[in-house]
C-alpha cells in the first residue's frame, strides 16, 4: 500500500512491478520463475496493473487499471485510463494489485482490501478475481488470510515447486507491533493454510518480491519500512525464515514496492521502485548480477510511466495477448509531452500558458493533448486540448499558449506544427512551426515558445517524446 499520506510513524507499504530491457523479453529465461510464476516462451510483450492516484485526487481512482507494453519502458494504459474492474465487497476499492499467470496459463488478481488512506482499516481479506484473457474477470471473492487485528497489505505470490503450492506473501503487524512478512500457501487461491512469519528482519518490512530460482539461489526484496529503501535479500531455499539480507539497499526519495525482472534477451535485470516522496513518481534501477546486490540507476528518458499510477503489477503476456487487451479496452485518445532534457517534465497548460512541470500535478488532465491534423496542413499536427476542447496550444509573440480556435487563417497557422526526428535525439520529436518555419517548440525557463535552434541547449530543449 501506498504511504504518500502516512505519517512516519505508521506502518507504511508499497509494491510496483516495472519491467524489462528496451528490448523485448524472449524466451532466454523461458524455464525461470520470476516472481509471478513461469516465464512463457511465446511472451512478448507485458500488462501492467495499478491503481490510480494524483495529488490533489483529481485522478484518484482504486480499481484494478491496466496498461500494456512492447517493450517493458514505455506504458500505454488501455480503457483511457479508466478501471478494468472495482471490488464490490470489503471496503469497496483496492490498493496494491497483483497480476500472476498460474501453472495453468490463466491469470489470478490479488489485492489489498482498502480503498483511500484509511489505514487503521484492518483487514483479514484480500481481493481475488480470476480471468483467462485479462478481458474479463469472474469468481470475484475476498480471501481470509489470518485472525490478527492486523492487516494484509500488498500481497503478492509465486509458485512454489517444491511444495506444489503457490505462496502468498503480505505484510501484517507481529506481536512486537512492527511490519513483518507473512506467507499462507494455497493450491487455488479459495482456501489457505494457516498463516507463518516468512521473513522478520527486526525492524519494520513491507512489500515482498520474489524472484525463484536464480543458478540455485531465490531473491526477494522487501521495503525497510524505517528506512524507506530497498533491501535485497536471498536464500538457496524457500523456507519461511531463511532469507537474509544482502548487499547495498537502494533508494530515490522514500521508495517502496519493489518489483525485480529480467530481460528475456540480455542478462540484465531491472528492479522498478514506487515513491510517495515525492508522491507517485516511478523510478528504475538495474543490474546484470543479481548475487551482487548492488544496483543502477536509469534515467527518465527510458521509461514512462501511466499517468497516475501507483503501486504496479506486471505480467508478461503474448502478441496475441496484447492485441486483444488492446481490442478489448482500447488505446487512449490522448498523449503527452515529455521533454528530453527535463525527462521529469511534461508539456501542459496553465492559465492558458503553456510550459513544462514535474510530473505529478494536478489537474493532471492539463498535460492531456490530442494530436489532431494539423489546422492550416493535414501533414502537420496541432494540439488540442482535452480538458479545454475548444482550445488549441498556438503561438502568439513567439509564446505558447491554449486559445480558441476563432476559425482564421492565422490561427490555423500559428497553431500547426510540422513533426522531425528529434534535433537532440532522432528517436525523439521535435516540432517545426509551419508559418515560421526555422523556429521550434522549445522550452525557455520552463514556458514553452518557438525559437530559432543554434546550439547544443537550444536542440534539447526543442526535443520531446510522445508519450501517454
Amino acid at each position: 500500500m501506498s504511504t504518500d499520506s502516512r505519517q512516519d510513524s505508521q506502518p507504511s507499504r508499497r509494491r510496483f512491478l516495472g519491467m524489462a530491457a528496451a528490448v523485448p523479453l524472449a524466451a532466454a529465461t523461458a524455464n525461470l520463475t520470476l516472481g509471478a510464476g513461469a516465464a512463457h516462451a511465446a511472451d512478448s510483450a507485458y500488462v501492467m496493473g495499478y491503481f490510480t492516484e494524483s495529488p490533489s485526487g483529481l485522478g484518484t481512482d482504486f480499481g484494478l487499471h491496466l496498461a500494456v507494453s512492447t517493450d517493458g519502458l514505455q506504458w500505454m494504459p488501455l480503457n483511457q485510463n479508466n478501471p478494468v474492474v472495482t471490488p464490490t465487497e470489503g471496503a469497496g476499492g483496492l490498493r496494491d494489485p497483483f497480476i500472476m499467470r498460474k501453472q495453468d496459463g490463466t491469470f489470478v488478481v490479488l489485492a489489498t482490501d482498502l480503498k483511500g488512506t484509511d489505514w487503521n482499516y484492518n483487514s483479514q481479506y484480500i481481493h481475488l478475481w480470476d480471468s483467462t484473457d485479462l478481458r474479463t474477470f469472474t469468481g470475484y471473492r475476498r480471501l481470509k488470510l489470518h485472525d490478527m487485528v492486523t492487516h494484509s497489505w500488498a500481497p503478492e505470490a509465486y509458485w512454489d515447486a517444491d511444495r506444489g503450492r503457490y505462496a502468498i506473501l503480505y505484510s501484517s503487524v507481529n506481536s512486537s507491533g512492527r511490519n513483518v512478512i507473512m506467507v499462507n500457501y494455497t493450491t487455488d487461491f479459495r482456501t489457505v493454510s494457516a498463516p507463518q512469519v516468512f521473513f522478520d528482519a527486526g525492524y519494520d518490512v513491507i512489500d515482498a518480491n520474489m524472484t525463484v530460482g536464480v543458478n540455485g539461489v531465490n531473491y526477494m526484496v522487501v521495503k525497510n519500512n524505517e528506512q524507506e529503501k530497498l533491501v535485497n535479500t536471498r536464500s538457496t531455499s524457500l523456507d519461511p525464515g531463511s532469507f537474509v539480507p544482502f548487499g547495498t539497499p537502494t533508494a530515490h526519495g522514500g521508495t517502496e514496492a519493489p518489483t525485480v525482472v529480467k530481460s528475456l534477451t540480455s542478462n540484465t535485470w531491472y528492479m522498478w521502485g514506487d515513491t510517495y516522496r515525492p508522491n507517485g513518481i516511478f523510478y528504475a534501477w538495474q543490474t546484470t548480477d543479481l548475487a551482487a546486490g548492488t544496483w543502477t540507476e536509469l534515467s527518465q528518458r527510458d521509461y514512462t510511466q501511466p499517468l497516475s499510477s501507483k503501486h504496479s503489477t506486471i505480467e508478461t503476456i503474448t502478441s496475441t495477448e496484447y492485441d486483444n487487451l488492446v481490442a478489448r479496452w482500447g488505446k487512449p485518445v490522448w498523449n503527452r509531452l515529455k521533454s528530453y532534457n527535463f525527462p521529469n517534465r511534461y508539456v501542459r497548460h496553465s492559465n492558458f500558458a503553456a510550459r513544462i512541470d514535474p510530473y505529478p500535478f494536478d489537474p493532471y488532465t492539463d498535460s492531456q493533448w490530442k494530436i489532431m491534423p494539423g489546422l492550416a496542413d493535414s501533414s502537420g499536427v496541432s494540439f488540442q486540448s482535452v480538458n479545454n476542447p475548444t482550445r488549441y496550444l498556438r503561438h502568439y509573440n513567439f509564446a505558447l499558449q491554449l486559445d480558441v480556435n476563432d476559425g482564421t487563417s492565422t490561427f490555423a497557422q500559428d497553431a500547426t506544427f510540422h513533426k522531425v526526428p528529434g534535433l537532440a535525439d532522432a528517436a525523439w520529436t521535435s516540432f517545426r512551426s509551419h508559418n515560421f518555419p526555422t523556429r521550434y517548440i522549445r522550452h525557455y525557463s520552463y514556458a514553452l515558445r518557438i525559437d530559432p535552434v543554434s546550439t547544443a541547449t537550444d536542440r534539447a530543449d526543442a526535443t520531446f517524446s510522445i508519450v501517454y
